[in-house]
């Protein structure tokens, strides 16, 4: 009895596709890799020396170095973040700069402004708000009005004036820049209690809370991987980098009734005033006791 040629042709086809099925298969196994022959997550090596506004880091000491290891290995590994801190570095530090400078500021606090914001206008949950994340008393007490209308700790170059005037004080009543840094997160008032009750006179001998124990160490941190970014594994052109936004100012000391009529006069939409203006918190501006303000408006 003949087989039929197309049952002949069906058997032939299945032998091959399982021959052919098995040897892919074992063509694929010496193929997949393990994550660790692609990626490597190496021990941050330390800098030999590292300071804070000039003040020497005791890394000669197990637990600072352990902290500072801690600090460094956090802000490296979190990729995004930290090319995102980079970015908005270029945006904001030209206007930060200059403005420590004028006050006296060592410019290392540049990046507590960092630590404490990431650069972003968004309030903590305690209701700390603006770049310098002050409290609305800490802003009131330095000269800033604060309310649902106006809120001047959003406007970068007034909130950086207090920040250079808190620090100061603080520094005269520690002497160093370092617990003045440290008195910024926790307030003069607990870290003097702290160095009374522990009979200590300096940041690194104190045993603070954990979030003013890691505080220094952050902003150390960010200073070396921000200044040596590729040295970090961070790689990105100049083009990658936010821009700042050029403006000129325009005094005002009347009401405004509606920001998006006055934003049209000079050609720009309420976006686009609003953003450079974050300090202006509604759709108006009241200014019932006609004070004087000077309002951003970008450069097309």
């Amino acid at each position: 009895m003949r087989i039929p040629l197309r049952f002949t042709y069906a058997i032939a086809t299945l032998i091959v596709t399982y021959f052919l099925v098995n040897a892919i298969s074992k063509d694929k196994e010496p193929i997949v890799k393990k994550v660790a022959e692609n990626y490597a997550i190496k021990a941050i090596k330390i800098p030999q020396n590292m300071d804070l506004a000039g003040e020497k880091v005791p890394l000669e000491r197990e637990d600072i170095r352990e902290r500072m290891d801690r600090e460094l290995l956090v802000n490296t590994y979190w990729q995004s973040n930290g090319l995102l801190l980079i970015k908005r570095a270029n945006k904001f530090f030209p206007i930060i700069e200059p403005l420590l400078k004028k006050y006296g500021i060592p410019d290392d606090f540049k990046y507590l402004c960092v630590a404490e914001s990431a650069l972003t206008n968004i309030p903590s949950s305690k209701g700390a708000a603006g770049y310098w994340h002050f409290m609305p008393s800490t802003g009131r007490e330095y000269g800033l009005e604060v309310n649902k209308n106006v809120d001047e700790r959003y406007d970068i170059k007034k909130s950086t004036r207090v920040a250079a005037e808190y620090l100061k004080k603080a520094k005269k009543k520690f002497g160093t820049w370092t617990l003045a840094a440290a008195a910024y997160n926790a307030g003069s008032g607990r870290i003097s209690q702290r160095m009374e009750q522990q009979q200590v006179t300096d940041y690194y001998d104190l045993l603070l809370n954990s979030e003013t124990s890691r505080y220094i160490f952050r902003i150390l941190a960010l200073k070396e991987i921000l200044s040596n970014p590729k040295d970090y594994g961070f790689v990105f052109d100049q083009q990658d980098l936010y821009q700042p936004v050029k403006t000129y100012e325009v005094e005002v000391d009347t009401a405004i009734a509606n920001i998006a009529d006055f934003a049209e006069r000079f050609n720009v939409t309420y976006k686009e005033l609003k953003l450079v203006n974050p300090w202006l918190r509604q759709t108006k501006l009241n200014n019932k006791s006609r004070k004087q303000y000077y309002i951003n408006i970008p450069v097309k």
